[in-house]
């Protein structure tokens, strides 16, 4: 979706939900799925179908690395940042990659094409460093390599 949620929107993802145990994270995902992110007008509306405070509902969705509180680029690049990827070059490849691109950690490209975000350990390990393209994993990634990869998603 492309608006903003309303209120009517949100219950309607929510109320599948009221009935199972614990269902706070499959809320959160289904108005991430609905929305590409967990907007902050969703928060009070989960809080109160849940009667938990804001504060609770914000807490799980900084908590968890898979939800955002803002839209994701077209294209999702995921750098590992464990160990294994760290010792073959994985922390070089994320600082040339976030400074050619200008961006933090999380941050998406101005045009909307691209989101950076690090993950801890894709189970590549012996194919370091590795990373995920648009959900697809990639191993023994050099900077050569990733500048074809995101040439390659962006065209």
């Amino acid at each position: 979706m492309t608006h903003a949620p309303d209120t009517a929107d949100l219950r309607a993802l929510i109320a599948p939900h009221l009935g199972r145990e614990g269902p706070m994270l499959p809320i959160l995902h289904a108005v991430q799925e609905a929305h590409g992110h967990v907007p902050q007008a969703a928060v009070p509306v989960i809080a109160e179908a849940l009667n938990l405070t804001r504060a609770e509902v914000h807490g799980v969705v900084s908590f968890y690395h898979d939800f955002r509180d803002s839209p994701a680029g077209r294209h999702m690049l995921k750098i590992c940042r464990a160990e294994a990827c760290q010792a073959m070059g994985g922390a070089a490849l994320s600082e040339a990659v976030l400074e050619k691109l200008g961006l933090a950690w999380g941050g998406t490209t101005p045009d909307g094409a691209l989101t950076v975000e690090p993950v801890y350990c894709l189970g590549l390990c012996a194919c370091a460093p590795a990373v995920m393209l648009d959900g697809r994993v990639h191993g023994r990634v050099d900077a050569a390599r990733l500048d074809a990869l995101l040439a390659e998603a962006r065209a």
